[in-house]
């Protein structure tokens, strides 16, 4: 069993432009004489690796602690794209990860310098996927996301962005992808893990 941890370090993670930057301090340190370490942050829910809910870009889209858990965990497949991912892209990647799991399927990662464009974005409502993962800080293009973010995640997709996947080859693998559960919020971040070997 190999696993692949796909996220960043939060606090020198890539921010998205305008985004606050994760910050800490230190209250406690045994170095300074006090009884033990503490440290106190502060953050952005979509700083570093991190998920989208649907309430992101639409008004009455669940939070994120009302998303099932199946989302973010189960047989997922990385597909490796550069560039502009179009409609027949993404039918492409879509016919790649049923070829070589069924399941997996239902959770896509492209790693890669890539965008989403509209059509792909359609091509993903439609097939009805759970999870679209990619490597940029956001989904779309990053001057104007609006478009994308809506169509998936009006198709309650959630949107798993600023992953790390250099190191990971396609195929199929088991994802850990579960964010912290923060109650009302429209994102949150998360540690994601792909695990090699058990699925």
């Amino acid at each position: 069993m190999k696993i692949y941890d796909i996220s960043q370090e939060v606090f020198g993670c890539v921010v998205f432009p305008g985004d606050p930057k994760p910050e800490y301090e230190k209250p406690a340190q045994i170095a300074k004489g006090d009884l033990y370490n503490l440290t106190t942050f502060s953050m952005c829910a979509h700083n570093g690796t991190h998920v989208d809910a649907p309430s992101h870009f639409i008004a009455d889209g669940k939070n994120i602690e009302e998303i099932s858990l199946k989302s973010f965990v189960g047989p997922a497949y990385v597909a490796e794209h550069e560039g502009e991912l179009t409609g027949d892209d993404a039918i492409a990647v879509l016919e790649r990860a049923r070829m070589s799991d069924s399941k997996a399927v239902k959770r896509i990662l492209i790693k890669g310098k890539m965008v989403v464009t509209e059509e792909a974005a359609a091509v993903f409502a439609e097939a009805g996927i759970l999870l679209y993962g990619n490597e940029s800080q956001t989904v779309g293009p990053e001057d104007a996301p609006m478009a994308v973010h809506q169509k998936m995640l009006g198709a309650e997709i959630v949107l798993l962005e600023g992953i790390r996947l250099t190191e990971v080859p396609e195929g199929v693998y088991f994802l850990n992808a579960a964010p912290i559960n923060l109650g009302g919020a429209e994102g949150a971040p998360c540690r994601a893990v792909l695990i090699e070997g058990i699925y």
